[in-house]
């Protein structure tokens, strides 16, 4: 049981700062364009990526810890990845579609 764990913790960590990265290029892209103070876009691009950064984070730990904790570290990784996902795939149709403004 704790290989799987293990298994699933890695996977988060590797998305997880896969994801922090393209959300950098995106916040940087924003700056380089001069688009961070006309859209909500960076904004909502810093949430997703202190999201990450903190999923990132909680399935090291969970990866590192040799006590209970690592199973209480690893299911709220999960949970935060999902919603960083889901952030980032709202800011994705918020480029999109250039509906924030």
């Amino acid at each position: 049981m704790e290989e799987k764990q293990k298994e699933k913790s890695s996977h988060i960590l590797t998305t997880s700062s896969n994801l922090l990265g393209i959300c950098f290029i995106v916040l940087t892209s924003l700056k380089l364009l001069n688009l961070d103070g006309k859209t909500l876009i960076d904004e909502f691009t810093a949430v997703a990526i202190f999201m990450f950064m903190v999923s990132s984070v909680l399935s090291f730990l969970s990866l590192r810890s040799k006590n209970g904790k690592s199973e209480r570290y690893e299911k709220t990784a999960d949970i935060i990845f999902l919603l960083g996902l889901f952030s980032l795939f709202i800011i994705t149709m918020f480029v999109t579609f250039n509906i924030m403004k």
